[in-house]
């Protein structure tokens, strides 16, 4: 297939508004579906200020994952798509995870700077991306950092929250489904000798949703012919966790699709089994589309 490197769209420093929202003509699903990490949208600011060039940046994306689960709004079921990159904010981070040697001066007290994720590079302002390379060739504002965060982060979040809402409202529960992709090189704690399974899970070891969701899940990908492993190497992040409250009825469910299924890692290129792919994640959001209501109701109140 062809290229798809950066077009001039892609760069603008207004990235407003950092997001969209993709709705069926009529919601008659409990399940959200958001896309964090595809967003291509890069400021010019932003890469000028980058040592990568304009394809290495690329490489922190979920790429065409917003594209793989497009059919949400066939089944009823909205999709969010953020459309800035996570290399320049990270909306799957608390809201200040931020790493002090990357800034000019002392950040308050009140930031994040010891968490895991700050410290392997990849707090809500990463410092690399994916592979170990270091985006910047200088210190930054930490102005820079909270406009970013208060011009993009919060107004994804408030939109999720406010289609998490909108589902309470109808249905009563919601099923929240964080769709992401990973590279196909197996990590260290992924415990396979070949690369990383297909599909991998993340449920926060069953505290984000009941184990009949990602039993569900998971069974309904291996009949389509893809291995899947349950939280390992990633159990969920920031919105698979915040976001689950079991006792209001929502749960939340990550899913991480190996890259090397539908793309050219290197040259961030759609790959002829693209078109498969996307059909077998259709067959998915069908399945999670058609829960069964007790499956996802909040639990009866103790009498």
């Amino acid at each position: 297939m062809t290229g798809d490197e950066l077009q001039p769209s892609d760069i603008d420093n207004d990235l407003t508004p950092g997001f969209d929202i993709v709705r069926p003509d009529v919601l008659s699903s409990p399940v959200v579906f958001a896309s964090p990490h595809s967003g291509r949208r890069y400021p010019l600011a932003f890469l000028q200020a980058s040592r990568l060039d304009r394809n290495a940046i690329r490489r922190s994306e979920d790429a065409f994952v917003d594209e793989l689960f497009a059919a949400a709004t066939d089944f009823g079921a909205p999709l969010l798509r953020a459309h800035f990159p996570r290399a320049y904010v990270d909306v799957n981070r608390e809201p200040y995870e931020l790493d002090p040697d990357m800034f000019h001066s002392a950040l308050p007290g009140w930031v994040n700077t010891t968490s895991p994720r700050v410290g392997a590079g990849l707090g809500t302002v990463a410092k690399i991306v994916a592979g170990g390379a270091e985006i910047y060739n200088c210190t930054l504002d930490f102005d820079d950092a909270v406009r970013r965060i208060e011009t993009h982060y919060k107004p994804y979040h408030a939109a999720l929250q406010g289609l998490i809402d909108a589902a309470l409202e109808k249905f009563g529960r919601c099923l929240i489904i964080d769709c992401h992709s990973m590279p196909s090189m197996a990590l260290p704690s992924a415990n396979t000798t070949f690369g990383n399974p297909d599909i991998v899970l993340g449920d926060c070891h069953g505290s984000s949703c009941v184990r009949e969701i990602t039993h569900i899940a998971e069974q309904t990908l291996r009949d389509l012919g893809l291995s899947v492993q349950r939280n390992k190497p990633y159990a969920g992040g920031f919105t698979t966790r915040h976001y689950a409250r079991h006792h209001a009825g929502v749960q939340t469910l990550q899913i991480e699709i190996n890259r090397a299924l539908y793309m050219d890692e290197v040259n961030i290129r759609r790959l002829p089994e693209f078109d498969r792919l996307a059909e077998r994640m259709r067959l998915l959001i069908a399945r999670l589309s058609d829960l069964a209501p007790d499956v996802l109701a909040p639990p009866l109140a103790a009498e």
